[in-house]
């Protein structure tokens, strides 16, 4: 296919290498243009802004950063839903408001667009490796049409059901994850004052029922101090945010990810938003009286 791919930033680069990779052409777009530098120099066409990119393409993709980023590039001016080919897939791998899908997806769909909300789990190793859980939302033909694009770049791949309901399961899976990086870092704080080979300690329990992707991915750049973001702190905030946002409107309560919120808050607001999510250990040694 003729593709768009719109965010070219940690998931976005790997995603949109692995689409080349299988011989679809790509037009590629980002607000910082030297992020679309690689795949330029890799046989992408660079384009200068959202009209230019979806121009003549049968399929647009999108991950950007937050929820404003998806409707600046789905609603505004020269925006996605104004400008792409009438019969075109447009495909959000941002994890984003389901609220807010579901108004542009009916807006979408009313200009003749096939759209889907497809967020993403598994990383900037599962991005590269292309083994990325996807989660689909939309109306099930448009799905099928997708899957070939889809599998390009992930291996679990859902239909959820119908508009949002992708962004509602990525929802699940980030609370699922507020309990599992808590533990983890747990575990490893508690191994530290216990004087334990922390390497050898996480080898012996993620191989039983404590295991996890936390703990085998997390668990060891925990344990060495590597805090580069294969998903950044500031993102899962936004994640966690939308997910409280979301309970709320479900009267449910979330205590575990109201906590977990509330330790990733505080390293944002201490400047350390572009960590990685593993950086939560900081919390723990820091409160190394609690």
């Amino acid at each position: 296919m003729n593709v768009a791919f719109i965010g070219t930033g940690v998931m976005g680069l790997s995603m949109a290498r692995n689409l080349m990779k299988h011989g679809h052409t790509l037009k590629v777009y980002n607000r910082t243009a030297e992020k679309t530098r690689p795949l330029a120099e890799e046989g992408a066409q660079a384009a200068g802004s959202v009209a230019e990119c979806v121009a003549g393409c049968e399929a647009v993709i999108t991950i950007v950063g937050f929820p404003q980023d998806v409707e600046e590039v789905y609603l505004g001016a020269d925006g996605v839903v104004d400008k792409a080919e009438k019969g075109a897939l447009v495909i959000d791998m941002t994890t984003t408001s389901p609220a807010l899908w579901q108004d542009i997806a009916r807006l979408a769909r009313k200009r003749g667009l096939r759209p889907l909300d497809a967020p993403v789990s598994g990383g900037d190793t599962g991005a590269k490796a292309a083994t990325l859980a996807i989660m689909v939302g939309g109306e099930a033909e448009d799905f099928e049409a997708a899957r070939p694009l889809f599998e390009c770049m992930g291996r679990n791949i859902v239909h959820e059901g119908g508009d949002g309901s992708g962004q509602h399961t990525k929802m699940a899976n980030q609370i699922a994850i507020a309990g599992t990086v808590a533990g983890v870092a747990e575990a490893i704080r508690y191994g530290e004052a216990a004087g334990l080979d922390l390497k050898k300690m996480l080898d012996t329990i993620s191989t039983g029922a404590a295991g996890s992707w936390q703990m085998s991915n997390n668990g060891p750049k925990m344990v060495s101090g590597d805090e580069a973001p294969g998903f950044f702190i500031k993102h899962y905030v936004k994640d966690l945010r939308i997910a409280r946002q979301e309970s709320k409107t479900r009267s449910l309560k979330l205590p575990v990810a109201k906590r977990v919120l509330k330790m990733y808050e505080e390293l944002e607001e201490r400047g350390q938003g572009g960590l990685g999510t593993q950086a939560v250990i900081r919390a723990y040694r820091k409160a190394k009286k609690g």
